[in-house]
């Protein structure tokens, strides 16, 4: 049989190792910076661009998207090449890959603190970028295609079979969810409203965990564990059913993040029923990394490597465990919108995503420079340290859950509230936060060990060069099951039917769930009574979106007692029909803001929004005074509402003719209102007058950011009144 002989790719691994390790410490340090910003609120005051309100959407992208995505890259790119025994077959598309993946991150970190957001979780970017998103993944996937139509291996390893799963669902995701209508360059809305874009946004949410944290995490495993304790893996039937099964399931699982919300029950119950049943090949999948190092116990007591494996592998299977148990409706009563939540995704993220990373790197990079590790002393320093990190993080973190949750259900004998100022439950927490910013300072530290370490092996080691490789050619394959074939092995040498089965098994569960949600009119009743907003409304409601407020505020009253008397009225389908995008939260930093609409005058809003702590003595809410001196731009407000036309919003032409008139008369509404009001701190010709003698332009209340913001927040919760919904309902049955 004739040898042939090619040359690995290693210099595109090189560049996604070192820009793993670069955005990993900017990812981590942001995030330490966001945990100490709950502990002094003010610490970045007055800079805009560092409000915790943007920076959070910088710390989740910069996490998932550049630290574990160039994880990802890196190790697909080393290990695909040597499962199919062949050089990638584009080194224009490698290169494409990892430039245009940078410079995708580059562009977040610069929009992101500037305010450019649609506001969805993990697909905040705006329209330019998310289509350079797009076209650099295709570009991976084309690679990673093209190669494998290429290979001089046979059969394609379960590592592959992750990797395509990875490709096309995270392509038809992220298309779907940022579908949008673009207003400006930087500016657009979601084409999705209300309930139905909440389905979206969390069928993506969900599986943007599922199929970029967990299934090419899952590939990866399946290789590197294998290398690093020089055995097979335990069951290769186990990882077939574990392969097919997760796919399958996985995609149906998002409306477990909206239980007792306004989506149609049938949708939340499906989302709970597919969530239960994922903890089977979850666990399948954990238990055949695990028992992979059958035999191998004694080299994972001495050797960094397995050890960062073994607890990444356990953190899998613990947030994979009390995933499933916190879409049981009686369990995700307590815990959502509480800590528990970020207790739950940092296990997952910091000992899943991030100790597999660390054990990857750590075995590759020593091979990479064809030296030995620096210094296994300060592997094994970071791996104590990094775990003792993630402990320190969470276990405060889950206390902090279950007493936010104890203390917001309790009621006096009397039935009032026991605890009925939010900022009781706040007040309570605070060691908590102080454990977690503690817990992640540790987990960094680790993380720089790590890059001294892989600093100094590097420079001990020989420059990176394409590495020489000999295998047979593959003759051809063909496409008929021998006798003694099983199905799914004549399926491994199919690359095509594999990737095409496995798309069909992820869209079945999103053509269920979404498509009647989104053509089926009875599933979101409307209500006559909610109307589209006003201009200055619709303004205030991006500033709202911009400065990130849905970070730490919900839009969502649930149907408990407890809710239904701290906030007012459960919240209805009909009443978010115009809301594109949705702004229902996922996390009770401070209180739900659906129903403040008239429950505090103009002037506390202004006071609130300029020095928090003035108005709620113990608040840990930044300060926004920006918004109280800069100007309000309202020269797109007509285009944005001939947006919202295109969209549904029933805007009329008058109405948009009017918009500058009607904006100049409800913004003069509110600046009499602050004037009018002792509690506000100054007067109209004083601030003309300081405004002239310091030489600054003075620029009317009535026309700056704030009296927008103020406009939007009054407006909440106030289209709908209990008795004219119940008589709606009557005249209906």
């Amino acid at each position: 049989m004739e040898m042939q002989q090619f040359y690995y790719d290693n210099k595109i691994v090189k560049k996604f190792i070192y820009a793993t390790l670069l955005w990993g410490i900017v990812g981590f340090s942001v995030g330490l910076l966001l945990a100490f910003m709950f502990l002094f609120p003010n610490l970045t005051d007055g800079i805009s661009w560092l409000s915790f309100g943007r920076l959070r959407p910088l710390h989740t992208n910069a996490v998932i998207f550049a630290f574990v995505g160039n994880a990802i890259f890196a190790g697909v790119y080393y290990s695909l090449q040597r499962l199919l025994k062949a050089r990638m077959a584009s080194d224009f598309l490698s290169n494409f890959n990892f430039w245009g993946w940078q410079l995708i991150i580059v562009a977040a970190a610069i929009t992101l603190p500037l305010g450019y957001t649609t506001s969805k979780e993990y697909a905040e970017l705006e329209w330019p970028i998310d289509i350079a998103i797009a076209l650099v993944w295709v570009a991976f996937g084309a690679n990673m295609i093209w190669t494998i139509l290429q290979r001089r291996q046979r059969h394609l390893y379960v590592a592959i079979w992750f990797y395509l799963g990875t490709f096309v669902t995270v392509a038809v995701l992220h298309i779907f969810n940022s579908l949008a209508l673009p207003v400006g360059f930087l500016k657009s809305y979601s084409v999705y409203a209300g309930v139905q874009d909440a389905l979206v946004q969390w069928w993506y949410g969900h599986n943007a965990v599922a199929f970029f944290l967990t299934t090419p995490f899952l590939g990866l495993m399946y290789y590197f564990v294998p290398k690093a304790a020089n055995r097979p893996v335990y069951s290769y039937r186990l990882s077939i059913v574990h392969f097919w099964s997760l796919i399958f399931i996985y995609i149906w699982a998002g409306p477990h993040h909206l239980l007792y919300t306004s989506l149609p029950e049938w949708a939340q119950n499906l989302g709970v029923a597919f969530s239960v049943m994922l903890i089977a090949p979850s666990w399948g999948g954990m238990i055949n990394g695990l028992l992979t190092l059958r035999g191998a116990w004694d080299k994972v007591r001495v050797d960094p490597v397995l050890k960062f494996m073994v607890v990444a592998i356990t953190g899998y299977g613990m947030a994979t465990f009390e995933g499933p148990m916190l879409s049981l409706k009686n369990v995700n009563a307590i815990a959502h919108f509480s800590d528990w939540i970020i207790a739950h995704v940092h296990v997952g993220a910091l000992a899943w995503n991030g100790f597999l990373t660390f054990g990857m790197l750590y075995w590759l990079v020593p091979r990479m420079f064809k030296t030995k590790l620096y210094s296994t002393a300060l592997a094994n320093f970071h791996f104590w340290i990094g775990t003792l990190g993630i402990i320190m993080y969470a276990l405060p973190m889950y206390v902090a859950g279950f007493v936010q949750a104890s203390m917001w259900k309790q009621f006096n004998p009397d039935g009032t509230l026991t605890y009925g100022n939010f900022l009781e439950t706040v007040n309570e927490i605070i060691p908590m936060y102080w454990m977690r910013a503690i817990g992640g300072s540790l987990f960094i530290l680790g993380a720089f060990v790590m890059l001294y370490n892989i600093v100094k092996t590097v420079r001990s080691g020989s420059g990176v060069t394409d590495e020489l490789a000999e295998a047979a050619a593959l003759t051809k394959v063909s496409k008929y099951r021998t006798s003694k074939e099983g199905w799914h092995t004549w399926l491994e040498r199919r690359p095509v039917k594999l990737t095409i089965y496995a798309t069909v098994a992820i869209l079945i569960g999103g053509v269920v769930q979404i498509i009647p949600t989104l053509l089926v009119k009875s599933n979101i009743p409307t209500i006559t009574s909610v109307q589209p907003y006003t201009p200055l409304e619709l303004e205030g409601r991006d500033i709202y979106i911009r400065e990130g407020c849905v970070g730490c505020h919900s839009q969502m009253v649930r149907p408990f007692r407890s809710e239904v008397e701290r906030y007012g009225e459960f919240a209805k389908a009909g009443e978010f029909v115009y809301d594109h995008p949705f702004l229902w939260g996922s996390k009770r930093t401070g209180p739900d803001l659906l129903r403040i609409g008239g429950k505090y005058n103009d002037s506390w809003h202004l006071n609130h929004m300029y020095d928090p702590q003035s108005t709620s003595p113990g608040s840990i809410m930044p300060s926004y005074q920006w918004l109280v001196r800069d100007e309000l731009d309202k020269s797109d407000t007509e285009g944005k509402m001939k947006a919202m036309v295109s969209l549904g919003v029933p805007y009329t032409k008058e109405d948009i003719a009017n918009a500058q008139a009607s904006m100049e008369e409800q913004g003069a509404k509110i600046q009499e209102n602050l004037y009018a009001d002792p509690d506000f701190a100054t007067n109209y010709e004083a601030d003309k007058k300081y405004a002239q003698e310091n030489g600054q332009t003075f620029i009317e209340m009535k026309d700056r950011e704030i009296v927008a913001l103020i406009a939007y927040l009054q407006r909440l919760g106030t289209d709908i009144k209990v008795k004219d919904i119940e008589d709606q309902l009557s005249a209906k049955n």
